[in-house]
């Protein structure tokens, strides 16, 4: 079974069916839990009724066990968590903050992967120039 993990204490973020992370709306109060569909591409989102998600709005997300902000420090607009799959490969999963935009790296030493039709946003994070890939 694939498992999602945070990237600072490591604990596992999946249960069942979905990844569970908890979200705050940047500038507002308002925060909730969001259970995330596993598959990487499947952009479906769940909420309480009582916490809606707005289309377009960025989020800081965190993790429910240790707290630990998952936005990534080093890349705009990108939540960065680990993925661990089947064989125990171990991979960075990057994924927007912003409600609505489809975009995923799934990524393991130089090799990137990506998927959604929002990725090409984010292209400047992780293409790599040609006569740079010889030095990795």
């Amino acid at each position: 079974m694939t498992q999602y993990l945070c990237k600072a204490c490591r604990g596992v973020l999946n249960v069942k069916t979905s990844i569970i992370l908890s979200a705050t709306k940047l500038n507002s109060s308002k925060k909730g839990l969001l259970y995330l569909n596993p598959e990487l591409g499947n952009y479906t989102v769940t909420t309480h009724p009582t916490f809606q998600i707005e289309e377009g709005e960025e989020y800081l997300i965190n993790c429910p066990i240790c707290h630990a902000h998952l936005n990534s420090l080093k890349y705009d607009h990108l939540v960065r968590i680990k993925m661990i799959d089947d064989k125990g490969e171990e991979f960075d999963i990057y994924f927007s903050d912003i409600v609505g935009e489809k975009c995923t790296f799934k990524i393991s030493g130089s090799t990137v992967e990506k998927i959604g039709p929002d990725a090409v946003k984010y292209n400047k994070y992780f293409d790599i120039p040609e006569e740079d890939k010889k030095y990795l």
